[in-house]
């Protein structure tokens, strides 16, 4: 089960955010069971191909590598930015732990506020969900698809090439760069993609050594808030290409959920709010989604996807 040293051996991509979040989870998880956890670095098809993301499908390009290493035995669990996770479940493996939330919001990196940006300015992402919401707030910028780490993106802010860049505000942080934010986005300019500053800690479901000492980093109301984003992401998937934002706050005894579903341009959106209780989360992700679909987001997702 563990390492010749009797650690347990945490599976994790190589880029410095993959490592520096699987490294606090592993110290996390020291400080609270005084258990030794050493990680192991897994290159993945995610971080070695030249491909835009949203061309790739997105989703899964970062997680296969880390399940395979779990399925050969090579490591005990892996930790995922949670919005990289497939919303299928895969019966092989179980999210035995998501760790309270970080920050969920978006940062703006550049040397200007967004509503300052000059008409034209060039703003990167790899988000169509980013560049379709900020397209309604300002259809006058031209926005650039980009790749690679924050290191890269934020590169080309300070090259000149691009005015600013967008980035999660919850991986600024764990890099230790939010110094270098010029404005965080509140959710009501821009909802966050489902899950987004979650971490997830994934092992085999046949593993119940493992699923039981894993599960004392588990956040009941991060999941609960999570686990309703992601069950809309998936009623809405069905055909979905378009932009989808969601984000559910658990207060302990109500869940408020809010989405959206936005046409690539900006120009059209259907957004809806839902609450209900917690312990039903996944029920009311997929309730929210039909009525979205009743006010015509299949419609929007429909001209995206030709």
């Amino acid at each position: 089960m563990t390492s010749r040293s009797g650690a347990l051996r945490l599976g994790t991509r190589r880029s410095l955010l993959a490592t520096t979040q699987s490294g606090m989870v592993a110290d996390a998880y020291v400080a609270r069971t005084g258990r030794a956890v050493e990680l192991v670095g897994v290159t993945t098809f995610g971080d070695v191909t030249k491909a835009h993301l949203a061309q790739l499908g997105g989703t899964g390009v970062f997680v296969s590598a880390l399940r395979d290493k779990l399925l050969e035995d090579e490591v005990d669990f892996a930790v995922h930015s949670l919005k990289d996770l497939p919303t299928k479940q895969d019966p092989r493996f179980t999210l035995a732990a998501l760790p309270a939330r970080h920050d969920h919001r978006d940062a703006l990196v550049g040397t200007h506020k967004f509503a300052d940006l000059a008409p034209g300015a060039k703003v990167g992402t790899g988000s169509p969900r980013r560049v379709a919401m900020l397209s309604a707030l300002r259809p006058d910028l031209e926005y650039v698809p980009i790749r690679g780490n924050a290191d890269t993106r934020i590169g080309k802010v300070n090259s000149g090439e691009l005015d600013a860049v967008v980035l999660a505000t919850a991986g600024l942080d764990r890099l230790g760069r939010d110094a270098e934010i010029s404005q965080i986005f509140e959710v009501d300019e821009l909802l966050p993609a489902p899950g987004q500053g979650a971490l997830a800690v994934e092992c085999r479901a046949d593993r119940a050594d493992v699923v039981e000492f894993l599960r004392v980093l588990d956040d009941p109301r991060t999941r609960s808030a999570v686990t309703a984003e992601r069950a809309l992401l998936a009623a809405l998937e069905a055909g979905c290409a378009a932009p989808v934002g969601a984000f559910a706050v658990d207060d302990g005894q109500t869940l408020n959920l809010t989405a959206v579903v936005v046409s690539i341009d900006g120009r059209e959106s259907v957004r809806k709010s839902a609450a209900g209780s917690p312990s039903e989360a996944a029920n009311l992700g997929r309730l929210l989604a039909a009525e979205m679909i009743a006010e015509g987001a299949d419609r929007l997702m429909g001209e995206h996807s030709h």
